[in-house]
């Protein structure tokens, strides 16, 4: 009987766990199938928590619709009737002191149309006219592994990607646009302006994909818990072992044994590693590998949530919040406004907001030291200047996800590569999975699980 164990409860273990048992039943297989989760719960970089009125993410908020409708996760496991979307609205970058709307008609800043950087306030008119470029300049070097920053300023020009397209696209990326690739990013970018000649005549092209008005992400009655709760539900047929943390992989045999902190050890034909690259390194010692997972790179966010019972229309502007461009009266890298874009999370519509820092910030290393307490203080400061937020809280949520958040730089693709490869000669069995190395996006996810369940079941 052939043994598969995932290392790593999060939604990719979860999908692929899922997928193999499909296969199991199918195929009246005998496969065992093991799961191996750290900690006392599921979920990974998803996880609810419910408080009073209010309901909070601590990781991912939100899952990208457009992919979503491609794929049939939701339907699998009988989630249709909890789906709900954000509500639509501006959103905001506060530079110069003030919020100043991204303009309609924009996609992660990028101007959609002609008429969008016309009316941006975010811009100069030498930056409007610098833009103008995207519209008769030619792609001739550029490939989907080059820098997108770079890309972009040679498409529309510094100004313009500095002030208006970088704090959005950064903000979602995490991290600085010169050192990510157009392939990690948005490579239909780079398609567009082979096709039609202009990344913006490509968005008004097919500008059905990316309608303003659409809402653009969805989540459930309950949380995203709600998705880990229907994986761990179904799969009747996973032995899941909780608060088993492992702590090594050798070869005995022409199978791997795995050893635990607190479990009998397994022996195992196929590993899947759906753990941070920092983890899966230390599980195989092996100094070559070791040197290769040591290129990928993380950063570090901390996340603060408050919710206050005074109702949401107390916010200035209507809007789901904003992202900070460089400014010296606050500090937070982004805000969002979760009650105005999220009606399910507060039952009365009393105000909930998140706010984020980044280790992009200059003062993360100083928000590092601070207590919880501390932090909410310094988090409350940033909403009295930037939304005029004086009421005292009574709900607050600090997540700390440093050194936890993978940023996938220029040479990211290559370093997985070379991985796998190493991996596929020294240790066949064993794959890398997860968003350490194929995309943070919750749907991204649960696809490389799939895909990666699909490779375990072509040598079954």
């Amino acid at each position: 009987m052939k043994t598969v164990l995932v290392i790593g409860g999060g939604i990719t273990g979860l999908s692929a766990l899922f997928e193999l048992q499909k296969w199991k039943k199918e195929h009246q297989s005998d496969v065992r199938l093991v799961l191996a989760e750290a900690s006392d719960e599921l979920g990974g970089k998803i996880r609810t928590i419910k408080n009073g009125e209010f309901i909070m993410e601590s990781g991912a908020d939100s899952i990208v619709a457009r992919k979503a409708k491609t794929m049939s996760f939701i339907q699998d496991l009988g989630l249709e009737s909890e789906v709900v979307y954000n509500d639509t609205g501006r959103s905001f970058i506060f530079t110069d002191g003030e919020l100043k709307p991204i303009p309609e008609e924009s996609v992660f800043g990028i101007p959609a149309s002609i008429e969008s950087l016309a009316k941006t306030t975010l811009v100069s008119a030498e930056g409007k006219v610098e833009a103008l470029k995207d519209f008769y300049t030619k792609n001739e070097t550029f490939t989907k592994n080059d820098s997108v920053g770079a890309f972009l300023e040679y498409c529309f020009g510094k100004e313009l990607v500095e002030k208006q397209i970088a704090p959005v696209l950064s903000g979602v990326y995490s991290g600085n646009l010169s050192d990510l690739t157009i392939a990690s990013t948005l490579p239909y970018l780079l398609d567009y302006k082979v096709e039609y000649g202009s990344i913006i005549k490509g968005f008004a092209a097919n500008k059905e994909k990316f309608q303003s008005g659409e809402r653009k992400f969805l989540s459930f009655k309950n949380g995203l818990s709600s998705l880990i709760d229907a994986y761990a539900h179904r799969l009747e047929d996973v032995e899941i072992l909780k608060n088993t943390k492992a702590v090594s992989i050798e070869k005995v045999n022409g199978r791997y044994l795995v050893s635990f902190s607190n479990h009998d050890g397994l022996e195992v034909d196929h590993v899947m590693l759906c753990v941070p690259h920092s983890e899966a390194e230390k599980l195989l010692e092996d100094h070559e590998l070791k040197q290769e997972f040591n290129r990928l790179k993380n950063s570090s966010m901390i996340s603060v949530y408050v919710g206050f019972d005074i109702p949401d229309h107390v916010l200035p502007l209507e809007g789901t919040g904003f992202i900070t461009a460089d400014s010296d009266s606050i500090s937070c890298n982004a805000c969002t406004w979760t009650s105005r874009k999220w009606k399910h999370t507060s039952k009365t519509g009393n105000l909930l907001v998140r706010v984020f820092y980044k280790s992009s910030n200059p003062k993360y290393s100083q928000l590092l030291q601070m207590t919880e307490s501390e932090l909410l203080q310094f988090a409350l400061s940033d909403l009295q200047k930037s939304l005029g937020i004086q009421a005292e809280p009574v709900v607050s949520v600090i997540t700390d996800w440093t050194g936890t958040m993978p940023n996938y730089s220029i040479s990211h693709p290559k370093t997985v590569k070379e991985i796998e490869d190493k991996l596929a000669i020294s240790y066949p069995g064993i794959y890398i999975a997860g968003c350490s190395y194929y995309g943070v996006g919750i749907p991204d996810c649960i696809e490389n699980g799939q895909r990666t369940a699909d490779k375990i079941i072509s040598t079954l």
